[in-house]
């Protein structure tokens, strides 16, 4: 006979899996509806000209011949033929956006958004410029349509219990490894030497503020003279922050808590001040960026409550 405590102790576990099934269904919720604002965005005015296809041809800058080339012909493509490609990228932004909001063909859309965001990874942030010694978190390296790819794989709909809900796919080991590489890798990008430089993040934020609104660009001019001849100190001091959120993962769960809340508030900061809301209010913005992306991702990593009630 099954005593009352253990039948107890079942009975939450199972309404803690419950909400955690709960929890992930909402976060793919939330990636459809930034893949909607993404469709939204392709059919702004600026993606069916030529200055479109020149943007994406930017982006091969400093890469490698095997990496540009390919980013080059497709930029072309996408110049000479501008309505049709555009509208062919926001109509798969949108199948893709209701594909996963209908649980039905959730599994078909997140596989797709897979490969369509490996493919725009490449030839439409050529790499996030990983390859260029230029990248910056602040700015939004490694480039945020990977880490779409990333929620896509972590937020995979399975019946496996996990300790947190990007575990449940994976499994608690990768799902720690994955979260380990990318947000070290944001400490690694923020002291480049190209990103220690003293004026470096004075004049990437004083540069955004050029087609924003008059009450952003002032933002981004007091955000600028802030950083003035701060470059490296400011550099090193976000790799630092960075660092700790990477190892922060693999704490107690007190520690993990503090790690996922450090990384929410670190990514809200980097959209605010280093990307501009994704210069969304500027016309020419594919997608919101990396920091919204980045806030899913860590709530992902939120501890279960049936692993707290157990540790």
């Amino acid at each position: 006979m099954t005593s009352p405590s253990l039948a107890l102790s079942a009975s939450r576990s199972r309404l803690a899996a419950l909400a955690d099934v709960g929890a992930r269904r909402w976060l793919q919720l939330a990636l459809a509806a930034v893949w909607l604002l993404d469709a939204i965005l392709q059919l702004q005015s600026f993606m069916f000209t030529k200055g479109f296809g020149q943007s994406l041809a930017a982006t091969a800058a400093g890469n490698p011949a095997i990496v540009a080339d390919p980013i080059t012909w497709s930029a072309r493509l996408i110049e000479a033929h501008p309505t049709w490609t555009n509208a062919a990228f926001a109509s798969v932004q949108v199948f893709i956006a209701l594909g996963i909001a209908w649980r039905p063909t959730v599994k078909a859309a997140l596989a797709a958004s897979v490969a369509w965001s490996l493919g725009v990874w490449w030839l439409g942030e050529g790499l996030g410029g990983v390859l260029t010694g230029t990248a910056s978190p602040v700015s939004g390296a490694p480039g945020a349509v990977i880490i779409y790819a990333l929620l896509a794989v972590l937020l995979w709909p399975v019946e496996t219990e996990g300790a947190f809900v990007a575990a449940r796919p994976l499994g608690v080991r990768p799902a720690h490894l994955a979260w380990l590489v990318l947000w070290g890798s944001l400490a690694y990008f923020a002291v480049q030497s190209a990103n220690r430089t003293a004026q470096g993040l004075h004049q990437m934020v004083s540069g955004m503020a050029t087609g924003e609104p008059g009450w952003l660009a002032s933002l981004d001019r007091d955000a600028a003279s802030l950083l003035a001849g701060q470059g490296g100190v400011t550099a090193v001091v976000l790799a630092v922050v960075l660092a700790a959120v990477a190892v922060g993962i693999y704490g107690p769960v007190p520690a993990v808590r503090a790690a996922v809340v450090l990384a929410i508030v670190v990514a809200v900061a980097i959209w605010v001040v280093g990307e501009n809301f994704g210069m969304i209010l500027a016309g020419s913005a594919t997608d919101p960026n990396s920091g919204p992306l980045l806030v899913l991702l860590a709530i992902a990593y939120w501890p279960s409550s049936a692993i707290e009630k157990r540790s």
